[in-house]
This record gives C-alpha cells, structure tokens and sequence, in this order.
C-alpha cells in the first residue's frame, strides 16, 4: 500500500498525519516544542521533526511513499551553503520590519504583498541593513554566533529560506528551494512565476543572500536522504515534495473547492483564506493573494486569537466560562485583543496598541467581550475582501482549537451572516498529506 506523509510546524509543536489514497487516516502524531531557552529555534524545530517521525510505527513508515511539511507563513532564517542556521530564525509575527519599512516602499510597488513589516522581504532587509549583513563582508571563513546580538557570522555564501523549506531540506539534502506559497511574501511573482526585477535589483549587493529557487506546492524534489531513509525506514523511492504554509494546509484539509466558501483557521492567531475567482491585494491592509490551480486563495492574517485567549484563561477555564455566555446577546466590550503592539489584518500597523480595557471582574463577562471583539476583526477581514472585488462569501468552515468552541461559532456567525461549519478534517497536517499524496499520483500518471 502506498501512505503519504504530511507534516505540519504550527506555533506550539509539530504534527503530523499519514493517509492512504482515498484520504483515509492510518497514523497521527504531534510533539510540542521544547521550551528549552538553550536551545536555539533551528534544533527545537529539528528535535521536532524527528520526534513526530519517529512516534509513527515502522510498518507504517515503510509505506510513505511521499512527504510533504508546510510552516508557518513569513518565518525566515538564514542558512551556510551546508545548510547550518548562523543566526535565530525570524518568526512569522516579528515586525523589526518595520524599521526598514522606507528601504521596503523605495524598492517594492505601491500596494504590494510584503509591503508589511512581517514580510519575508522585510525581514531580508532587515538582516541586510541592520542585522549584520550590510556590515561584514562574506568571507570564506566560518564564524559561527548563534546568539541574538544583531552580529551575524561571516561566512562564504548565505541561503536565505523560509521555515518549511529549512524542515524538507533535512529530508531530501537539496539546499534552497522554496513553493509559491512560502514565497509569495518574499516578492515571487505567482503570475510570471520568477523573481521580479524590482526585487532582485532591489536587493542586489555584495552581501545578498540566495534566494530560493521557487517551484509549485506538491512539486517532487527529491527522494529522502539515504542517512534519514535507514534512520526511519522509509521505502528507497521515498519522495519529499515541495510544501506550503500552515495556513493554507489548513484550507486543503478542509476540501473546500467553491468559489465564495472560505476558512477561518483559530488557532494561537486568526487567518482567513476564500477561494475566489478574482485576485485580491492591497497592502494597506494586508490582504493578499495566494494562486490555486486558476483561483485565488484571498485572504490575511491577525495576530489576534487564541493566544490571547490563552493569556487570559486556562483550557479548563475557557470551557467552563464559554457555557455561561449567551452568543445571542451582544457584547458591548469593544476590544482589540493582542499580545503585543502590531497587527497585520485588516489592520496592517506594526504600532497598533492592544485594546483590553475596561476589563470587568466577572471572568464570563471578560470573555464574552473577547470573543465578540475577536469575532468582529473577523467579519471585518471577509467585508474588506469582497468591498476589494472577492467573490461574494457564502460559507465559513472553521478549523483550529477555535473551531471546538461551539459558543465562538454561534457568535461568528452572528457578524459573518452565512452558515459557519466545522470541516471534517480541519488538520494542517492532513491538508500537506493531501498535498503529497496528489503530488505522487499525478507522478505515476505522468510515468
């Protein structure tokens, strides 16, 4: 029997699904990150990795005949030519962007995609002009610092990859290459599918990184490593396929495939995604576009959700306080619920101040406030995109830790005024086994 493996990096851990041809479920694991402050995020992530592949059973990793992984959206790093991180990734909701945010405007378009102080260009930027690149000439000698001073190691060549791309490179060896979906913030134009010339003369230099050749989601790269292969016993023609982002993942596992059906992922922040017909961007809010075989995935994401939540109230907590709201009943808490300053949709300010006062002292209370709050970004980010063109929504399906809460649910649907639905799968780590498993049939089709 031929498996497919899909492996998701979420914000908290990793996970991962196998499935067979028709969808079914054989095996699923997950492994929560290390909160271990030695450890630099690169081996967290790499522990990771071995860890779910190895909770899955032999007879069933004999089987895999396909991998795919996707990772968070916009968390970059830089790599030596034998793929060694030098320095701390930057995760997907860092905005030290924003201190380049007038070198980012002097070379990109008006409107544009990374035209945000969390886009992968802004953070290649960021590295180039104020994290050390700029400053030390590449020398063909290797000084490894992993630390967190700004003071990167001079080094021959540096890769610049984002976190997806990093996890398969484990798996295949093959150093720099990226999905459109990963790459879309990084300025890949999806249209002409290359790098445009704004970018690359924009960031041209003697310190210039290399950027990652670029290739479609489900793309076959290559077969495991032979040292990963006899570690886990992967069958010889084992194949790692090109991934996507989390997000996106998430959409797949849902099986959506209308035009005006849409999916809101609640997990540690908020993300929407609707297939639509048109193609949607407009960077003064954050929207952007993802392509998807002849449709758009138009959508953005918040920093807002269920990290905030979490901040506030135990597991347990949320549960128990969620029974005692009224969904129908309006809250008139008007917040904006986040961490820390900055979000990127629909509001894109890397200054924007959290807004979580008054504060009640019924607990009930406070949370009703905040899922309400929550619940109108979310209507707020659907009304943007079709005020912008998208096709008309018709349907949210729900995935993420949000999507168990049935209370949350009966107040989104309130504010988004169409039918709010649980998928059957809502797992990101099914939607990459889809994604590697529709990779290795269109293979032996073509063969």
């Amino acid at each position: 029997m031929n498996l497919y493996l899909g492996i998701d990096f979420g914000t908290t851990g990793a996970r991962s699904t196998i499935i067979d041809s028709q969808g079914t479920i054989h095996c699923e694991t997950e492994y929560t990150f290390a909160n271990d402050r030695q450890l630099e995020l690169p081996s967290v992530w790499q522990n990771a990795l071995w860890a779910v592949i190895e909770q899955i059973p032999p007879t069933i990793r004999n089987q895999v005949s396909a991998i795919a992984l996707d990772g968070t959206s916009s968390t970059v790093m830089l790599c030596d030519t034998d793929g060694i991180p030098v320095c701390e990734p930057i995760l997907y909701n860092d905005a030290r962007g924003a201190a380049v945010t007038e070198t980012l405007r002097a070379i990109a378009p008006a409107n544009h995609t990374v035209l945000s102080a969390t886009s992968s260009l802004a953070k290649l930027l960021w590295w180039q002009h104020l994290g050390g690149l700029e400053a030390q000439p590449l020398l063909p000698t290797k000084q490894f610092n992993l630390c967190g001073t700004g003071i990167l190691p001079v080094v021959e060549k540096l890769y610049f990859l984002h976190q997806a791309d990093w996890l398969a490179f484990l798996l295949h060896g093959k150093l720099g290459i990226s999905d459109y979906h990963n790459a879309l913030k990084l300025g890949f134009d999806v249209d002409t599918l290359c790098y445009p010339n704004w970018l690359t003369q924009g960031i041209a230099g003697a310190a210039t990184p290399k950027l990652p050749q670029v290739v479609a989601p489900g793309t076959p790269v290559g077969e495991v490593r032979d040292e990963v292969r006899s570690r886990f016993g992967f069958p010889r023609n084992c194949t790692v396929c090109a991934g996507t982002t989390d997000s996106i993942a998430a959409f797949l596992a849902s099986g959506v495939n209308s035009p005006g059906e849409a999916v809101t992922s609640l997990g540690s922040t908020l993300a929407i995604k609707l297939l639509s017909h048109t193609r949607v961007d407009d960077s003064r809010y954050g929207i952007y576009s993802h392509k998807l075989g002849d449709l758009w995935l138009v959508g953005g994401a918040s920093n807002t959700g269920g990290a905030v939540l979490r901040h506030f109230f135990t597991d347990t907590e949320l549960d128990n306080y969620s029974t005692q709201i009224n969904p129908e009943q309006e809250s008139l808490l008007d917040y904006y619920p986040l961490l820390k300053n900055g979000d990127r949709f629909p509001i894109n300010d890397p200054n924007l101040a959290p807004r979580l006062e008054p504060r009640p002292t019924d607990s009930v209370e406070f949370l009703h406030g905040l899922l309400e709050s929550i619940a109108r970004i979310e209507a707020r980010g659907y009304q943007l995109l079709q005020e912008f063109g998208a096709t008309p929504l018709t349907k949210v399906y729900t995935a993420g830790g949000g999507a168990k809460n049935a209370v949350w649910s009966a107040i989104r649907k309130r504010y988004l005024k169409v039918p709010v639905e649980t998928p059957v799968q809502t797992a990101a780590a099914y939607g990459t086994a889809l994604l590697a498993m529709r990779s290795a049939i269109d293979l032996r089709l073509e063969d």
